[in-house]
């Protein structure tokens, strides 16, 4: 085994079917995605001894949840890495499952911003100097963050509005197939144009929904997945990034991904040929733009051409991309999309996906999340799955 290939299997994942939960609290939520995603895995709470979750926790954090869920753990973890925390856990629950700290891992998220109308970066706790720093108690939002990295991208490659759009009306394609997605119109180009401008170049379609839920996975080790029987996705390849402003001396081209996808690949094995469907971090259009030619599934400043007219849609684009809607259409349960990347990338996997976005006979899958400002400090991680049977 190579440090963390093969090191542990996702036999349950679990995406709580609600979008706007009033009445709910984020320990109601944790429960009901952790339940969901036992079963799904054909195990209970009493076989847990591994949980992972981020800071939002309720109570004290980490310890009252595993308390309130019933859990006995004897390896726990509740970090902050933004949209790339539920990502990195799938690689953090891995490592502890290969230095035998834990068999059985779940990875929980509940989010509730819908309650509190809070535009992401989420409610987190962080020294105040770190809010001024990164901009976010100054009274405006990451859109206008994001729409620079599309103008310096537009400036530089000469990608359009247009490019862009197509990204949302593929996830558009997609959610239409999903009964649980939070936006489940079709739309086009022009309504992406004609909706309305947020931050020069972006528009409102141009930028993800804010939904309350979650989800949950459950990582075991290989041996326990070959007792279960169960289908699910093994761990390949894992890695984290942080790519920060340096002084001011910032390249706006190009994302944290671009490192962890390197060691993620690295470590898997394979190259980025391989791939047929990937989950990637779509918290604005230009995101994704990133993101596809970070990971070398088009090259450095083609992801415009690469998405136009479809590019993104199963079975009749180049590459299929976030068949669930993603962020943009489909779910951003606690500003923190990079659990249902994941969740997303494990039905494909399995075959579980809906049929007219399945991707046949999928045998690779790569997902990554980002979390805060691509604008300056921020961080990254990757990891490619491979089928298990």
């Amino acid at each position: 085994m190579d440090q963390l290939n093969g090191a542990a299997v996702i036999v349950g994942a679990y995406e709580h079917p609600g979008r706007r939960l009033p009445g709910h609290t984020l320990a109601g939520v944790h429960r009901d995605v952790v339940v969901g995603a036992l079963d799904d895995a054909g195990l209970s709470l009493g076989d847990v001894d591994g949980f992972f979750t981020d800071s939002t926790a309720p109570g004290l954090g980490v310890i009252d949840l595993m308390q309130y869920l019933g859990l006995q753990c004897t390896y726990s973890e509740s970090s902050e890495m933004g949209g790339a925390t539920y990502v990195a856990y799938v690689g953090h629950a891995a490592a502890a499952i290969a230095a035998g700290k834990c068999r059985v891992a779940v990875i929980s998220l509940a989010g509730l911003p819908a309650q509190r109308q809070v535009v992401s970066p989420p409610d987190i706790p962080a020294p105040a100097a770190a809010f001024q720093i990164n901009g976010y108690g100054g009274g405006y939002g990451p859109v206008a963050d994001y729409a620079v990295l599309a103008r310096r991208h537009m400036h530089e490659f000469g990608t359009t509005r247009e490019q862009l759009a197509w990204v949302k009306v593929a996830s558009s394609q997609h959610a239409v197939h999903n009964p649980n997605a939070f936006l489940q119109d079709e739309v086009t180009v022009d309504d992406v144009l004609a909706s309305s401008r947020i931050a020069d170049p972006l528009h409102k379609l141009d930028c993800c929904v804010v939904t309350d839920g979650g989800g949950a996975l459950v990582l075991v080790h290989p041996d326990v997945a070959r007792e279960l029987g169960r289908a699910g996705a093994t761990l390949r390849g894992h890695g984290e990034s942080h790519k920060s402003s340096v002084a001011g001396e910032v390249d706006l081209t190009y994302s944290a991904i671009r490192r962890s996808g390197e060691l993620a690949f690295a470590e898997a094995g394979i190259s980025v040929d391989r791939i047929r469907y990937a989950s990637l971090y779509d918290s604005f259009t230009i995101t994704v733009l990133m993101a596809l030619e970070d990971l070398g599934l088009c090259g450095r400043g083609e992801g415009g051409a690469f998405v136009e007219e479809g590019g993104l849609v199963s079975g009749s684009g180049r590459l299929a991309v976030n068949t669930d809607g993603g962020g943009l259409s489909n779910n951003h349960p606690g500003n923190r999309g990079g659990m249902t990347k994941v969740i997303e990338a494990v039905r494909q996997l399995r075959g579980e996906a809906h049929p007219a976005v399945q991707v046949p006979d999928l045998e690779w899958a790569v997902a990554s999340g980002t979390g805060f400002r691509l604008t300056n400090n921020h961080y990254s991680s990757t990891i490619v799955l491979e089928r298990f049977s």
